[in-house]
């Protein structure tokens, strides 16, 4: 086959058979060139050579002389060989026509350092032409190609060197072992031949240029068409190199955009997972509601602390991969010229940072709500023991007082127990008022308790008032006793102060009863009447004095 870029290849022959070889084939090319059975095979092989790269571009050849003669095959021909464009041929059928586009083709054949000797357009191209211009690569194509060239199968020139047609048609079977290892070899130089013919057409798309008749009856077989037929092999294998190339370059891109594609639903995933997380802890950590006892606060801390120690650190380490990841992940695809990786609404590595920085926010907040009110409910129970304190001092001390100050012991005490019992109620009236200070501190208290929003501030405010109400009462029961007595102690000073007018007077009445019950007592002797009736009066004037 002809090549558009020469491979230089460098090869050494140490077969032996070189040298003769080289010695006598201009001897042989002489000796066959009138030959018209060489020249049929030439035209057979090379005109299979040609259909197999005409029918890519959906033509064929029938007659090599003839069909390459306008041009515009030939011009085909080398499109399909090189897969390059040539220049548009000219489609007259006159004959100036076809040696243009014979001209075009050979100078395109020339552009690629491929040398022509004694081939010109108006002498028309043979098929002994294409032969000789396909005999160096159908070398090189050869000697290049490693399965080829392994030990047991021939490489190079020493398939021709060899004039044996059983050694030829022997070594055509190991060369379908290159693709078919398992495929075996008799001793049937015919059989072999087209066992090996039939096995490139078929499974490798081989046109099958030779006969294995005209191989094996002829003493020495036409090289040209022999390295024409095997330079196939060379191609076929090579195309089959390529596409094993090609589809481990394709297994390795969709390998990379597996991964890729890995990567991209990880990250989706994980940032998925980790803003899912941040939704459901913010909330909690937005959460500035107060627990009412210390306990519940301590409970609080700890879990927050829990938060800071167990639960925290592992994100903070998704996020991190998170970020690595896709990083990773856009250079790996800046790398395969794919485009960046866009991830899903809300799902950026910005609005990770966003919401993460949202969470720190809430965090920082929290932690500092959280000594807060445990420093308010520290002081909230400190205040809340002193209340109790104070409460329960107060009320053993008012305990009593009240049945005390409703006695009426009062009423059947003379004036001087009285006067004690007054003595007795001024010094619970200073110890009363000494404990003023002491009620005032328990309402004040109260009071700040109140202010601090105490969770058991009812209770405190009930007894509060109960003390309250317990110091009116003793303060009104005081102020009652206190008159009572006072009234009590006047009343018996009026008494004492009677007793003495009256033992005051009744002295001299004292005496004048005396004299009178002398007086009534004595014997009246009266002589007159007027004596009778001044009795009589001093009589009624006795009843009078005594009423």
């Amino acid at each position: 086959m002809m090549t558009m870029t020469q491979v230089e290849t460098t090869v050494h022959y140490d077969n032996g058979y070189e040298d003769e070889y080289m010695l006598q084939e201009d001897e042989w090319d002489r000796d066959m060139l009138l030959d018209p059975a060489w020249e049929q095979q030439q035209r057979k092989t090379f005109t299979a050579w040609c259909n197999s790269h005409l029918r890519k571009a959906g033509t064929q050849i029938e007659n090599i002389e003839e069909d390459f003669r306008n041009g515009l095959k030939l011009m085909l021909l080398l499109e399909v060989i090189s897969g390059e464009r040539l220049p548009k041929p000219d489609r007259g059928k006159m004959r100036f026509h076809k040696i243009a586009n014979v001209n075009k083709a050979l100078e395109f054949i020339t552009s690629k350092g491929v040398k022509l000797v004694s081939i010109g357009a108006e002498g028309g191209l043979t098929f002994r032409d294409c032969g000789r211009e396909c005999k160096d690569d159908s070398w090189n194509d050869l000697d290049y190609h490693p399965p080829l060239r392994h030990s047991g199968h021939f490489s190079g020139r020493n398939i021709c060197q060899r004039r044996s047609s059983a050694v030829v048609s022997e070594k055509d079977c190991p060369l379908q072992e290159c693709q078919c290892p398992k495929l075996p070899c008799q001793d049937d130089p015919l059989g072999n031949l087209n066992l090996a013919f039939d096995i490139a057409e078929k499974h490798l798309d081989i046109p099958k240029m030779l006969d294995a008749e005209d191989i094996i009856n002829t003493p020495k077989p036409d090289e040209r068409a022999i390295m024409t037929y095997v330079s196939c092999f060379y191609h076929a294998f090579a195309g089959a190199e390529q596409a094993e190339t090609a589809a481990n370059r394709i297994c390795k891109v969709l390998g990379v955009n597996q991964e890729n594609e890995k990567m991209m639903e990880e990250y989706e995933r994980l940032a998925s997972e980790l803003l899912e997380w941040i939704r459901r802890t913010t909330p909690w950590l937005e959460n500035r509601t107060p627990e009412k006892t210390m306990a519940e606060m301590q409970r609080k801390l700890e879990d927050f602390r829990d938060y800071r120690r167990q639960h925290k650190p592992p994100k903070v380490q998704e996020k991190c991969q998170l970020e690595i990841n896709f990083n990773t992940l856009q250079t790996k695809l800046r790398i395969s010229n794919r485009p960046a990786f866009m991830p899903s609404e809300g799902k950026m590595v910005s609005d990770i940072a966003s919401a993460w920085q949202g969470l720190e926010q809430a965090e920082k907040g929290y932690e500092e709500w959280l000594l807060t009110e445990i420093r308010r409910l520290e002081r909230l129970d400190h205040l809340a023991e002193k209340f109790r304190q104070k409460a329960t001092n107060h009320e053993n001390w008012a305990s009593g007082k009240e049945l005390i100050l409703s006695q009426k012991d009062y009423e059947t005490a003379t004036l001087i127990e009285i006067r004690a019992l007054l003595r007795k109620h001024e010094a619970f009236e200073s110890d009363l008022a000494a404990h003023q200070d002491r009620v005032e501190q328990i309402a004040a208290i109260a009071q700040e308790l109140n202010e601090l929003d105490y969770h058991d501030v009812a209770a405190v405010n009930q007894r509060c008032q109960s003390i309250c109400d317990l110091w009116d009462k003793l303060g009104t029961l005081t102020q009652k006793r206190r008159e009572s007595l006072e009234r009590t102690e006047k009343l018996l000073e009026t008494i004492d102060q009677l007793f003495l007018e009256f033992a005051k007077r009744s002295a001299p009445f004292n005496n004048w009863m005396e004299g009178a019950m002398e007086d009534l007592q004595d014997m009246f002797i009266v002589h007159t009447t007027e004596e009778v009736q001044s009795l009589i009066s001093g009589s009624r004037a006795v009843q009078s004095y005594s009423t």
